[in-house]
């Protein structure tokens, strides 16, 4: 693959974590750079790791993963998004890190749920004969430049448009687990 095909392939695969990135960002779960770097981190790495992972078990693998992967990255990213939507309905006097989607378990299924189309693609070029390391650098470098203009752009949104957003951010979520399906149903 050339370099301009690797780069506008990192950067369709680099949407859905820029749509979780800037909701996390406008919600306020990205408060400080900590967070903001645990966010575009997570998801630059694993969106390097998962190419490589896919053209490594490419063989073993595929059949069992196209028939889940769709239901896999829906659910984790409902389960985060359904966080989201609850933790703003909660009390005030509860811990703030409750529901923090930039820790733990969270960051970890956010990751996991928009990298899964990265898996794909390294079994994609497995099959292809192509090469994985240089892709799979391309790829993950994109997604954390992406990532970390969406969070930046989400926080600007959330201190203009208050604490509301947690509500929008997680409903982000549950409609890109939706159109994961959908477009999975739909042969797309």
């Amino acid at each position: 693959m050339s370099f301009p095909e690797i780069s506008l392939l990192a950067v369709c695969l680099s949407l859905d974590a820029f749509a979780v990135a800037l909701a996390a960002g406008a919600s306020g779960q990205a408060r400080d750079r900590r967070a903001e770097f645990r966010i575009w981190f997570h998801f630059g790495l694993f969106q390097f790791l998962m190419p490589i992972v896919g053209w490594l078990a490419a063989f073993s693998i595929e059949d069992s993963i196209q028939s889940i992967d769709h239901w896999l990255a829906c659910a984790l990213l409902w389960f985060v998004g359904f966080r989201m939507l609850f933790s703003t309905a909660e009390r005030p006097q509860r811990d703030p890190e409750t529901g923090d989607v930039t820790k733990g378990m969270s960051l970890v299924a956010l990751s996991v749920a928009t990298s899964i189309d990265a898996l794909a693609i390294g079994i994609t070029l497995a099959f292809l004969g192509e090469k994985i390391i240089w892709p799979s650098g391309v790829i993950g470098l994109t997604t954390a430049l992406i990532s970390f203009g969406g969070v930046r752009l989400g926080r600007e949104l959330g201190a203009r448009f208050g604490a509301w957003m947690n509500r929008v951010g997680g409903t982000i979520l549950l409609l890109i687990g939706i159109r994961i399906v959908v477009a999975h149903l739909g042969g797309e």
